[in-house]
C-alpha cells in the first residue's frame, strides 16, 4: 500500500507547466515531497484530536475518525525485547529512542503493560509505598534521555534482563525520486526510487501540496496559489 513517486512527480510536472512557470529538478522535488509527506503525516495527530471532540458518523466507509486511524494503522509497529535490544541501546537506566519512532504507543513487560508518566508523577509513584512499582504493575517515563521503566524503587527494567515489548508509530521512509542520465535527460529509476507511504487517497493531495511548496521555490505566486485552491477543493470533496 504506497503512493507511485513517480505518478505524483509526473502530474506535479504536468500542473506546473502548464502555466509555463519552470522546471522542477529531481532534487527540488525530493525535498518538497518529503516535506509534504510529513506535514501530512503530523496532520493526522492534530485531526484526530479534532475528531474526537466530535461525534462521528456511523457510516463504515465514511466515519473520519475512522478514515484516519486507517492512515495511521499503516505506520504502527510491534516489537519485541531482541528488536529493542539492537535497536534501543541502553545507557545507564535509560532505554534510548531511535528517530525513526514518531510516537510510542504501549510498552509492556512481560505481560503487563507499562504506565507512562510525566517526570514529575514518576518520581512520586517510585517512592510512595502505595505505587511502589513492580513487575506487576511497571511503571516508565520518557524523557530526553530516553524511556526509563521501573519494576521497583531503584530497580530499572531494559530489554536485556527482562522481556519487553513495545508497539509505537514509525515515522514515514524518506522518498526519492531517483534516475539515471541519459542524454543529459534525468529517467526514472524505479529499482531504487523509494514511494510514498502514506495511503493510496493521499495521492491528489500530495501532489497538490508539492505543488504549492514548489511554486514558492520557483517564485511563481500564481502556481502557489492555484495549488493551494485546489487544495482546499480537495480537501472539502474528501471530508
Amino acid at each position: 500500500m504506497a503512493v507511485s513517486i513517480d505518478t505524483v512527480y509526473q502530474r506535479v510536472l504536468a500542473l506546473a507547466n502548464k502555466e509555463q512557470r519552470g522546471y522542477i529538478t529531481p532534487q527540488e522535488f525530493n525535498l518538497f515531497a518529503n516535506q509534504a509527506q510529513m506535514e501530512m503525516f503530523e496532520q493526522y495527530f492534530y485531526d484526530i484530536k479534532g475528531f474526537n471532540q466530535t461525534l462521528g458518523n456511523t457510516q463504515e466507509y465514511s466515519d473520519s475518525l475512522s478514515v484516519l486511524y486507517e492512515k495511521i494503522g499503516i505506520f504502527e509497529e510491534l516489537q519485541d525485547s531482541s528488536w529493542m535490544i539492537m535497536n534501543m541501546p541502553v545507557s545507564g537506566d535509560y532505554i534510548s529512542i531511535p528517530k525513526k519512532i514518531y510516537k510510542i504507543g504501549t510498552v509492556r513487560v512481560s505481560s503487563n503493560q507499562v504506565e507512562l508518566l510525566n517526570t514529575k508523577d514518576w518520581d512520586a509513584a517510585r517512592f510512595s509505598p502505595l505505587t511502589t512499582p513492580t513487575e506487576e504493575r511497571p511503571i516508565g517515563s520518557i524523557t530526553s534521555k530516553g524511556l526509563v521503566v521501573a519494576i521497583g524503587k531503584t530497580t530499572q527494567a531494559t530489554p536485556s534482563t527482562i522481556s519487553m515489548s513495545i508497539s509505537y508509530i514509525r515515522r514515514p521512509v524518506k522518498v526519492e525520486w531517483a534516475y539515471v542520465i541519459v542524454n543529459d535527460k534525468a529517467l526514472y529509476n524505479d529499482n531504487i526510487s523509494v514511494d510514498f507511504e502514506l495511503h493510496p487517497s493521499e495521492e491528489t493531495e500530495l501532489v497538490y501540496k508539492i505543488l504549492k511548496l514548489a511554486g514558492f521555490g520557483l517564485k511563481a505566486v500564481e502556481v502557489a496559489q492555484g495549488a493551494t485552491g485546489l487544495e482546499q477543493d480537495n480537501k472539502q470533496t474528501t471530508l
